[in-house]
C-alpha cells in the first residue's frame, strides 16, 4: 500500500462571491469545515483538499479564499481567480446563483472562460426544488454549454456533477513521464527560483534531455548529479500576464500546488533577506499535506551579514515559523554565486531515500512498544498498543492497532512520530500514523 499522492488532477471552483462555492467545496469533499486548518503556532488557509469519486482521486480547490489578501478590488480578484484556474487547473467548475440570474460579473467571467481550452462545467447553485429548474435555462446565455442544476446545501445534483468531473479529469498513470527523482523548486515570486534552477541545471551537471511535462507549457529537465538521475520540474516561470499582474502571489500559490502534486521532493525557496512569510507557510503546508519530501532553502545568502551563529539562527527561525514541518532540513544558498546550489540535489536524494525507507515489522513493533512503556497512552483508557506495522512509503505510513483508539490522541501521535525520527531519522519527510481498533 503506497499512501503518497502522485500528480493528482486539480479541479478549481470559481465564481463571484456568495454563490455557494465554499459550501459546494465542503459538500464535494465531504467535510464541514475544510477551509481552515489550525496548526500549533501557525494558521494555514486550506482551500484545497483531496477527494475522490467513483475510484478517481483529485484535488479540489476553492479559489474564493486561497489567498484572501489580494488587494485588487472584487472584480479584479475574481478575474485573477478565473485566470489562474484557466492556466493551472485540469477542470474548472464555474458556480453561479439561480436566485440572482446571470449577473454582469457572471457574464464577464464567462467571457474570460470561453477563451480557455480547460474543460469546464457550469454549475447553477441554489436549485433547491423542482420550481427552480426553469430558472436554470437563463444561464444558457453565458455561452458555456449545458448548465447543471445543483444544490450545495441539500446535495441535489452534486452526484451528477461529480460524475462529469471524473469524466473530464486526466488519467494520472505515468504522471511526469520521466524516470528519476522529481524535484520541484517552489516559492513566492522573486525569491530566485529561476536563477537557482538555471544554476543547478547549468553548472557541474550533465543535462540529459528536456521533455514537456503534464503542467501546461512546463518543461521538465533531466539532469545527472553524483550518478543520480533527477527530473527538475519547471515551476519557476511565473507568467506575468497583464490580467493577473497584481495577483502574482495567488497565481504562484496555484502553480506551487500543481507542481507539488507532481514532485517527489519539494524545495521551498525562501528569500533570506525577508525570511519566511505567510505565503511560504501556505506553500510548505501544501507539501506537508501532500506527503512530499521537503527541503527549505534560504536563497540570497550572499546578501546577509553573517557571523558564526547566523546559519543556526535561520534554522531556528524556520522551525518556529513552520512548526508543522520541523522535519525539513534547511540549506543556505546563493543563486548569484552558485554557493551550495548543487547541494540541493544531493539533499533531495537523501530526503527521497529517507521517505522511501521501509522498516521491518519486528523493528516497528519493538520501537512502538518501547515508546509505550516509557510513556503509556492516555490515562483512563484501555489503549493498550497491540501491534504496529509500516503500510506505505513516500510518506512513511504506519498503522497502530490498539484496544481503544480514543487513547491515541494527536499529542500521542506526535510522540510516536518523534520516537520514529529519533531512532530511524526520516529526515525531510512527513510521517503518517494511522490508528485502528483491533477486532
Amino acid at each position: 500500500m503506497e499512501t503518497g499522492r502522485d500528480g493528482l488532477p486539480i479541479v478549481a471552483i470559481v465564481g463571484r462571491p456568495n454563490v455557494g462555492k465554499s459550501m459546494l467545496f465542503n459538500r464535494l469533499t465531504r467535510t464541514r469545515a475544510a477551509v481552515v486548518d489550525d496548526q500549533p503556532g501557525v494558521t494555514r488557509d486550506r482551500h484545497y483538499r483531496e477527494t475522490d469519486w467513483g475510484g478517481r482521486a483529485f484535488v479540489l480547490v476553492d479559489t474564493g479564499g486561497l489567498v484572501p489578501t489580494v488587494d485588487d478590488g472584487m472584480t479584479g480578484l475574481i478575474r485573477i481567480q478565473a485566470s489562474v484556474a484557466m492556466d493551472e487547473a485540469d477542470v474548472i467548475v464555474f458556480v453561479v446563483d439561480r436566485t440572482t440570474g446571470a449577473t454582469a460579473i457572471d457574464m464577464e467571467i464567462a467571457s474570460l472562460l470561453r477563451t480557455s481550452e480547460t474543460p469546464l462545467i457550469l454549475a447553477v447553485n441554489k436549485v433547491d426544488g423542482d420550481a427552480g429548474e426553469i430558472d436554470v435555462h437563463d444561464f444558457h446565455r453565458l455561452g458555456l454549454g449545458e448548465p447543471h442544476a445543483i444544490s450545495a446545501l441539500h446535495g441535489r445534483g452534486t452526484g451528477d456533477l461529480m460524475d462529469q468531473v471524473v469524466e473530464l479529469i486526466p488519467e494520472t498513470e505515468g504522471v511526469g513521464g520521466l524516470e528519476g527523482i522529481r524535484v520541484a523548486l517552489v516559492g513566492r515570486p522573486n525569491v530566485g527560483k529561476s536563477s537557482l534552477t538555471n544554476m543547478i541545471a547549468g553548472r557541474d551537471i550533465t543535462i540529459v534531455d528536456s521533455t514537456p511535462g503534464t503542467t501546461r507549457d512546463a518543461i521538465d529537465t533531466i539532469v545527472i548529479h553524483d550518478e543520480q538521475r533527477f527530473v527538475l520540474i519547471d515551476t519557476a516561470g511565473l507568467r506575468r500576464k497583464s490580467k493577473i499582474e497584481r495577483g502574482v502571489e495567488y497565481y504562484s500559490a496555484m502553480r506551487a500546488l500543481k507542481s507539488i502534486e507532481r514532485a517527489d521532493v519539494v524545495v521551498l525557496v525562501v528569500d533570506a533577506t525577508t525570511g519566511i512569510v505567510s505565503q511560504d507557510a501556505r506553500i510548505a503546508g501544501f507539501a506537508d499535506d501532500a506527503g512530499k519530501g521537503l527541503l527549505i532553502v534560504y536563497n540570497k545568502w550572499d546578501l546577509i551579514n553573517k557571523d558564526n551563529s547566523t546559519a543556526g539562527e535561520y534554522v531556528k527561525r524556520a522551525e518556529e515559523d513552520l512548526p508543522f514541518a520541523r522535519y525539513a532540513p534547511v540549506l543556505h544558498t546563493s543563486a548569484l554565486t552558485g554557493q551550495r546550489a548543487t547541494r540541493i540535489l544531493t539533499m533531495a536524494a537523501d530526503i527521497y531515500a529517507q521517505a522511501s525507507n521501509r522498516l521491518k515489522t519486528s523493528k516497528v513493533n519493538q520501537l512502538i512498544h518501547d515508546a509505550a512503556d516509557r510513556r503509556p497512552p492516555k490515562a483512563g483508557r484501555r489503549g493498550n498498543i497491540l501491534y504496529a506495522t509500516q503500510v506505505g512509503v513516500r510518506p512513511p505510513s504506519f498503522v497502530v492497532f490498539v484496544s481503544d483508539p480514543r487513547a491515541i490522541d494527536n499529542s500521542y501521535r506526535r510522540y510516536l512520530v518523534n520516537q520514529l525520527r529519533r531512532e530511524y531519522g526520516f529526515v525531510g519527510t512527513p510521517i503518517r500514523i494511522l490508528v485502528r481498533k483491533r477486532r
